[in-house]
């Protein structure tokens, strides 16, 4: 449907595979909202950028939507309200009113932010965006850009597929039975006091860190996965010897994976999954050698495409179970809120590389750094970290709610022991 038809006409979608937890659990600290920034070398031209947000506010249609409930599910229904432009200050990652789109547009003197809830888009769809936006920007203050980029360009039309819920187009079913995971090691610390989301970056030179991996024979993501598990360790075997008995002992790390990668569609729409790397403290200490094995070996055979396919069939199977469609919404919230918190038990943090970010010489030389923020965690968990590369840089952002900064102390010391220079800097 083109971009025209679908303002015209309105429209109604359905919650895409991922999209649907997060209706049961949404709350004032538990937001489920991504940020991205742009920090760029001259201050920002009001005048362009609001010329900007205009040209571009109507190219991406399914975004303008609110949540509504239904009778059996909850559905985005297109609300042609214009999107919210906002002074950036206060905490990042706010959730969203009810009377309000569920994206924004924050500006600080030369930063760009988009935030949206995870109801929406990953962080590939908001980048996206972002990056339209960004564009669309430079070319109204004059600035040329590179064919080869490629970008939502805002006089195309929208196509099918950036609405499309890829989960239920690569669904198929599959009778591979699943695996019960044992319940996870979770930080011991006490929270802080609200508003307690706390965002801490590590900037780091990206050539150090890839050199690193490259010595242990991984990827940049499988290091930085490493280093976080064997933080964990640390916390873990630092803590009095009755926290440490009671504590559950499998250390695992939910590592999100943008299925664009493995499966062709342009959808703007959720469409990752995860691996979960782990550890077990009953095998006792693990070196970081052995620790960066396991964790390459463990993610190299998780990304099997034939296991994410069991993976969406697990997923999207339960959706159309006959018997779960049938049930009134009120009992799927149940439902998915006590699924959220039994899944969440299964793992002790969240780590999401973004990847690196290079919009060609000509745009990058107007950027100085890129900033990623992954939804606030929850009470359980108490930390996220969020990765993204740009120019000669590495930026490692954690989220915390806790009064502790341990596990960022850990992280960060372990890199300065390898020879990596850390510049920590509050958000």
């Amino acid at each position: 449907m083109a971009k025209k038809d679908l303002l015209n006409n309105g429209f109604w979608l359905r919650l895409d595979n991922a999209a649907k937890i997060y209706p049961a659990i949404i709350s004032s600290e538990l937001t489920s909202v991504i940020r991205i920034s742009v920090e760029l070398k001259e201050r920002i031209k009001a005048t362009q950028f609001k010329e900007a947000i205009q040209a571009i506010e109507d190219r991406f249609p399914y975004f303008k939507v609110k949540l509504q409930k239904g009778i059996f599910w909850y559905y985005l229904d297109h609300e042609n309200l214009p999107v919210r432009v906002m002074a950036d200050h206060g905490i990042p990652c706010r959730a969203f009113g009810n009377e309000e789109l569920m994206y924004r547009i924050l500006v600080k003197e030369n930063k760009i932010s988009v935030e949206f809830s995870h109801i929406l888009t990953d962080g590939t769809g908001a980048f996206e965006f972002l990056k339209t936006l960004l564009f669309t920007y430079f070319l109204k203050c004059g600035h040329p850009l590179p064919e080869e980029v490629a970008w939502y360009h805002p006089e195309e039309p929208v196509h099918h597929e950036e609405y499309e819920d890829a989960f239920n187009r690569y669904f198929k079913k599959t009778d591979a039975p699943t695996h019960s995971i044992p319940k996870a090691f979770h930080l011991p610390f006490s929270l802080r006091e609200k508003p307690r989301f706390d965002v801490l970056l590590g900037i780091i030179p990206i050539r150090d860190i890839i050199t690193k991996a490259k010595e242990h024979k991984v990827s940049l993501t499988e290091y930085l996965v490493a280093v976080y598990l064997y933080s964990l360790q640390e916390v873990y075997e630092e803590l009095p010897q009755r926290i440490k008995h009671n504590s559950h002992k499998i250390i695992r790390i939910e590592v999100p994976v943008n299925l664009r990668k493995m499966y062709e569609t342009k959808t703007m729409r959720n469409f990752s999954l995860y691996v979960m790397p782990e550890l077990d403290m009953r095998l006792g200490w693990y070196t970081f050698e052995e620790l960066i094995k396991e964790v390459h070996h463990q993610m190299q055979l998780e990304t099997d495409k034939k296991l994410i396919g069991k993976m969406i069939s697990r997923h999207v199977g339960g959706e159309k179970n006959a018997f779960i469609r049938s049930l009134p919404l009120f009992l799927k919230s149940l439902i998915l809120s006590q699924l959220y918190r039994l899944g969440t038990g299964k793992y002790s943090g969240v780590i999401t590389n973004l990847g690196k970010v290079d919009f060609k010489p000509k745009i990058n030389s107007l950027i100085k750094r890129v900033v990623f923020i992954p939804p606030p965690a929850n009470k359980l968990l108490k930390v996220n970290c969020g990765i993204v590369g740009f120019g000669n840089e590495l930026v490692l952002s954690f989220g915390n709610i806790a009064a502790s900064k341990k596990l960022e102390k850990h992280f960060f010391r372990f890199l300065t022991s390898q020879g990596i220079s850390v510049k920590i800097e509050k958000f």
